[in-house]
C-alpha cells in the first residue's frame, strides 16, 4: 500500500509538472508568431485543431450515452464567455509581453470570486473570512502593482494590451463560474471538450471572417513556426487540461492549484531571457504578492464550513487550456473522484 501511494505521488508531481510547462508556456508561442500571424488566425487554428481531434470523444461519448444530451445546450454559455476571453487573450500578446499578459490574466480571481458571490449562496460564507479578505485585497493591489510599476507608459498600445489582457482575465474567472453553474453534474473533462468544440467553431468563423487572408498565412510560416502553433494548441488546449485532471487526483485540488499558480512567473523568467522583456523589481514583489493572495484565498476555501448540497466541481480557470487565472474549488471531500471520474479506466477522455 505505501509503495503505491508513494507511486501514485509520484505520478501527481509528474502530472502537476507537465501541467504547470504546459500553461507556462502558450503566452511565449503566441509571442513568437505575433509578427507572422494575426491573432484571429492563431486562434482560429489553434482551437480548430483541436477541436479536429476532441470532437470525436465527445461525439463518442454521447453515442455511448456516458454524458447527458443536455450537455450540448448547457455549454453554450460558457463557451460564449470563454470564446470572448480567448479573442481577448489571444491578441493581448500583440501588445504586451508574455510576462505581463500572464499576470494580467490573474485578476480572474477578482472576477470569479463576485461571480460566485451572487450565484452561489454558499459561497458567502468567505465575506466573513479574513483569509478570504486579504487574500483578496492582495490579488488587487498586486494586479495594479504589477501595472503601475512597469518600464513602459500605459499609453497607446501597451494601454490597449493592458485593457486586453485585464478583461481576458475577469472573462475566464465569469467563464469558470459559468463552467460551474451550468455544467452541474457532467464530468469535468466532457465539459472541457465540449465547450473547445463550441469555441472552436466560433473562432474558427471569426478568423475566416477576419484575418489575414482568411486563416490562409499560417501556410506562409516557416516549419519552425508552423511547430510552434500546432505545440502551443497541443499542450495549452489538450495535454494541461488532461494532465490538470489526473494531477488532482493523485495530489488534490489544493496541491495542485497552488503549483499552477506558478505559471507567470515561469513564463515572465523564459520570457525575459527570451524576449527580453523588461519586468522590474517592483513587478516581480506585486506578482509574488499576487501569488500569496492566490494562496490565501485557497486556503479560506479550503477553511470554509460545507453545506451538504454543492453544485459543480473543481475547474481551472482558464480559457479551456491557456495558462490564465485561478482554481475554483467546488470544495467537496470527493473532489479527486469529481475530477478523475471525468477519465476512463484507460485514460482516455
Amino acid at each position: 500500500m505505501r509503495q503505491s501511494a508513494e507511486s501514485s505521488r509520484a505520478a501527481g508531481v509528474f502530472c502537476v509538472a507537465v501541467t504547470l510547462l504546459s500553461w507556462s508556456t502558450v503566452l511565449l508561442f503566441l509571442r513568437a508568431l505575433h509578427d507572422d500571424i494575426d491573432g484571429w488566425t492563431a486562434n482560429g487554428w489553434r482551437y480548430g485543431m483541436c477541436a479536429l481531434g476532441l470532437a470525436p470523444f465527445l461525439i463518442r461519448r454521447l453515442w455511448r450515452r456516458e454524458v447527458p444530451i443536455r450537455i450540448l445546450k448547457a455549454a453554450i454559455v460558457p463557451a460564449l464567455i470563454n470564446t470572448l476571453g480567448q479573442s481577448c487573450f489571444g491578441f493581448a500578446v500583440y501588445y504586451i509581453e508574455p510576462g505581463l499578459a500572464g499576470f494580467l490574466l490573474r485578476v480572474a480571481v477578482i472576477s470569479a470570486t463576485i461571480g460566485a458571490f451572487v450565484l452561489f449562496a454558499d459561497e458567502r460564507a468567505l465575506l466573513k473570512s479574513g483569509l478570504f479578505w486579504g487574500g483578496f485585497l492582495l490579488v488587487i493591489f498586486g494586479s495594479i502593482g504589477t501595472v503601475l510599476f512597469g518600464v513602459n507608459p500605459i499609453v497607446g498600445a501597451t494601454a490597449t494590451g493592458v485593457l486586453l489582457g485585464t478583461t481576458a482575465g475577469a472573462l475566464f474567472g465569469l467563464y469558470g463560474v459559468s463552467v460551474r453553474y451550468y455544467m452541474r453534474g457532467i464530468p469535468p473533462v466532457a465539459s472541457f471538450t465540449t465547450i473547445a468544440v463550441y469555441t472552436a467553431s466560433a473562432v474558427v468563423a471569426m478568423m475566416l471572417v477576419f484575418a489575414d487572408k482568411r486563416g490562409a498565412a499560417v501556410f506562409d510560416l516557416s516549419p519552425l513556426l508552423a511547430t510552434y502553433l500546432v505545440v502551443s494548441a497541443i499542450l495549452g488546449i489538450a495535454v494541461g487540461h488532461i494532465f490538470y485532471y489526473k494531477s488532482i487526483e493523485r495530489l488534490g485540488v489544493a496541491i495542485t492549484g497552488s503549483i499552477v499558480q506558478l505559471a507567470p512567473f515561469l513564463g515572465a523568467a523564459v520570457s525575459m531571457v527570451i524576449f527580453d522583456e523588461p519586468l522590474t523589481f517592483l513587478q516581480w514583489v506585486c506578482g509574488f504578492v499576487m501569488l500569496g493572495g492566490g494562496w490565501l484565498l485557497l486556503r479560506a476555501e479550503r477553511s470554509r464550513p460545507r453545506t451538504e448540497e454543492r453544485r459543480g466541481f473543481p475547474v481551472e480557470l482558464e480559457d479551456v487550456g491557456d495558462p490564465c487565472a485561478t482554481v475554483a474549488l467546488e470544495g467537496r471531500d470527493d473532489t479527486r473522484q469529481v475530477a478523475c471520474g471525468a477519465l476512463s479506466s484507460d485514460g482516455s477522455l
